[in-house]
């Protein structure tokens, strides 16, 4: 992944905010530093310290560029898995319609580095931020955004404060479909979806556009259930269209897509028969980029279709053993401050030798517990480990990987620090 630290980004000074990186640093801008070229393991990184491969980036990022040229498929990333706009930039280099955000906050992180098209998975009811959005779409002619709507409620206040806001255009809504009884948010019945569309023709400052949702709220997801489920989206669709619902559109939007099914939806959606205007086939899979060593590993569609390819786990968290009380106990000094816990537990990958700086499989060592500042580690009899050594730990969940860290090294394989990837959070 070459370095492109974008202006805003490249000026910004190191300083106390950045954990991880070397004193020494401070008071030097972000161009400045990742211009140095530093060794992540020698130029003077403290730990706890979270890097990121700069070869599986690349690699991750590649791989879902054509898996969707493959199928057909556009790609609207979902950016609040990272929140960082170097991550967001490379992703529409390698061919995303544009990237997919959850709350107004991330709509705005979204804007200010330039993003020109947003889909915000979520129904936008908030005054101030529709007032905001109405002031982007008039200042903006290229800007687009798309947004669900899931209840004739919402529709009311969307058009309320548009209206009030004095919007000269109309915002962009897809109907969100739920992934069934006791799923997360979405229209239950497609009678109610009918009855949203009304709302929304009524409303001079909405646009009916598509329909949308995400399968992995599924109950009990399997694929069977999944599959079923997009089937209805789908069918929702086109019996929107059959209605003239979406008369004058370049376009029809069909989006779902995780990180999980979106091997289901390449397939139920290319089942999309033909309407009043093309189907703009819409994947919003966004934890790929750095995948991981628990969830999405465990889940990834590539599982189940090796023939097309694999993602490669892209996080690295680097920690120090500051204790060893007891033969089969130690200790390192990175805790759930620092790495994602809310699925799995990191996981004890390899060994940095303190003395010779030599790296070993970290074989008979495995993370218990988690405490706010310390990995609990069981070490089997035999195993080489010392005060000082660093543990390379392998982490689950890049959605709550990301947000504990502002300033990440991207890393290449030798050790070379050639970037570093800002969040906002």
């Amino acid at each position: 992944m070459a370095a492109a630290v974008p202006p805003e980004l490249a000026g910004e000074r190191v300083d106390f905010r950045f954990k991880g990186l070397p004193p020494d640093a401070e008071g030097l801008t972000v161009g400045e530093l990742a211009a140095q070229r530093r060794n992540l393991f020698t130029g003077g990184f403290t730990t706890p310290v979270l890097a990121l491969s700069a070869e599986r980036v690349e690699h991750n990022l590649a791989l879902l560029e054509t898996y969707s040229e493959r199928h057909g498929l556009a790609f609207a990333p979902h950016g609040k898995t990272s929140m960082a706009p170097q991550l967001f930039a490379r992703q529409i280099e390698y061919g995303a319609w544009g990237i997919t955000v959850a709350v107004p906050h991330q709509v705005r992180v979204a804007r200010a580095f330039g993003v020109e098209r947003i889909f915000l998975a979520n129904e936008l009811v908030d005054a101030v931020a529709l007032h905001w959005l109405a002031g982007e779409l008039t200042a903006d002619p290229e800007f687009r955004l798309i947004c669900y709507v899931d209840s004739a409620r919402g529709v009311e206040l969307m058009h309320t404060a548009l209206r009030d806001a004095g919007a000269t255009r109309p915002v962009d809504v897809v109907i969100e479909l739920g992934a069934g009884e006791g799923a997360r948010t979405g229209v239950r019945t497609e009678a109610e979806c009918l009855e949203i569309a009304n709302a929304v023709a009524a409303a001079d400052t909405l646009r009916l556009v598509g329909v949308a949702g995400y399968e992995a709220p599924v109950p009990d997801a399997d694929d069977e259930r999944v599959r079923a489920w997009l089937r209805r989206l789908v069918a929702l669709a086109v019996d929107l269209d059959t209605e003239g619902r979406f008369k004058d559109l370049d376009e029809i939007v069909v989006s779902a897509g995780g990180s999980e099914w979106f091997d289901a939806v390449a397939d139920v959606f290319a089942e999309i028969p033909e309407m009043s205007a093309p189907a703009l086939k819409l994947l919003r899979s966004g934890a790929y980029v750095s995948h991981d060593d628990g969830q999405y590993r465990r889940r990834t569609p590539f599982n189940r279709i090796p023939s097309e390819g694999a993602l490669q786990p892209a996080f690295r968290l680097w920690a120090q053993v500051v204790s060893r009380p007891a033969p089969d106990q130690a200790f390192v000094n990175a805790g759930k401050r620092d790495a994602a816990h809310d699925l799995d537990l990191p996981e004890a990958q390899v060994v940095r030798d303190a003395r010779t700086g030599a790296v070993r499989d970290a074989t008979g060592l495995a993370v218990t517990a988690l405490s706010d500042q310390h990995a609990w580690l069981r070490t089997e009899p035999g195993v080489e480990l010392e005060v000082g050594d660093w543990v390379g730990l392998g982490l689950s969940h890049p959605c709550t990987s990301f947000d504990k860290w502002q300033l990440i090294p991207l890393v290449e394989g030798d050790g070379t620090v050639v970037d570093y990837v800002r969040t906002y959070f």
